[in-house]
């Protein structure tokens, strides 16, 4: 008696399961019916998921590169490897790419010319763009501005750096610097591409690098991930950038941004508010703060000798929101 009750139980027990199966299953069949209804007479290959309307694209390398007249070898397998790596991320990065791009017209004229004058080959302008991406950026480790300057680092090269100055933010200081800095590196290694990466990662890293591994090109060196990959993000950044048309970036004629119009004011006395001066120029605070960003604080403090030229826009770029407040 106990063993068939446990047969009947065991059967019930089965039977219960399988109905509860049919009905799920039907349940669903059903919905599935109703969603198939309601999209009748759409194209069922949409609805099998099996068409991709938007492709990712492999992308072409260059047949050859040179970074400031320097070869790169791309005959080299894990050269043209890492180069399309790089090109590759910054072609899918759309919307940062896009606007990166987009400020090249704004501020490549204000730091070639700087270039030219000091010496320093103009392929270096696309080192800026993933140092900051032409902005004045700050890094977790207080690096600051366009070329993203440590403070120590800034004043060695002769950038004023106070509570109220702060030249890591002037864009053409700090260009000048920059300049500096990597005709040093130059001297010391014989190679421009070497200056970057030594830009990175420090000249100590790189000369005990050449010494420890026997080898005297940046492309023959094992070096920290970041450095590895440096060099070759400005390659990729400057590929790009001179045909962005060919990575798929289409900009208008006029969605480049321009360069910034503005007169030059020769300040020789201490200013104890800065809102003031601003509206006394003709402009708001926010947009002498924004043609100065190197201006860190509410007050310009001068001492006897000492002078400041600050920006003050023009043009199209002097107006202003101006709002009337009603009582």
């Amino acid at each position: 008696m106990k063993k068939r009750n446990i047969i009947l139980i065991s059967c019930l027990a089965v039977l219960l399961v399988c109905g509860v199966a049919a009905i799920t299953y039907c349940t669903a069949q059903n919905y599935a019916d109703d969603e198939m209804e309601r999209y009748e007479g759409t194209d069922r290959e949409f609805l099998t998921f099996d068409k991709i309307d938007h492709p990712t694209h492999d992308i072409e390398l260059p047949e050859s590169l040179e970074f400031c007249g320097e070869e790169v070898p791309l005959d080299l397998f894990y050269v043209r490897e890492s180069l399309e790596r790089e090109i590759l991320v910054n072609s899918y990065l759309h919307s940062s790419t896009l606007l990166l791009l987009k400020r090249t017209t704004r501020w490549f004229p204000v730091m070639e010319p700087l270039m030219e004058k000091y010496g320093l080959p103009e392929d270096f302008k696309f080192l800026s763009m993933i140092e900051s991406s032409l902005t004045n950026a700050v890094s977790p480790s207080k690096a600051v501005g366009f070329w993203q300057f440590l403070e120590s680092t800034g004043k060695e090269y002769g950038l004023e750096i106070n509570k109220e100055v702060d030249m890591r933010y002037n864009v053409e200081k700090e260009t000048v610097a920059a300049c500096k800095y990597l005709k040093e590196s130059y001297r010391k290694f014989g190679s421009w591409i070497l200056a970057a990466a030594a830009f990175n990662c420090g000249n100590g890293r790189i000369t005990r690098t050449i010494s420890e591994q026997k080898v005297g090109s940046y492309f023959d060196m094992m070096l920290p991930q970041e450095t590895e990959r440096y060099v070759f993000r400005i390659l990729a950044l400057k590929v790009i950038t001179e045909n962005p048309g060919k990575y798929g970036f289409q900009i208008s004629d006029n969605g480049w941004y321009q360069p910034l119009e503005y007169k030059t004011v020769t300040v020789t006395e201490s200013i104890p508010n800065l809102v003031d001066f601003a509206i006394s120029q003709g402009t708001n605070y926010k947009m002498l703060k924004y043609y100065n960003p190197w201006l860190r604080s509410n007050t310009l403090t001068i001492s006897a000798g000492n002078s400041y030229q600050i920006k003050i826009p023009t043009g199209k770029f002097a107006k202003t929101h101006k709002k009337t407040r009603t009582e």
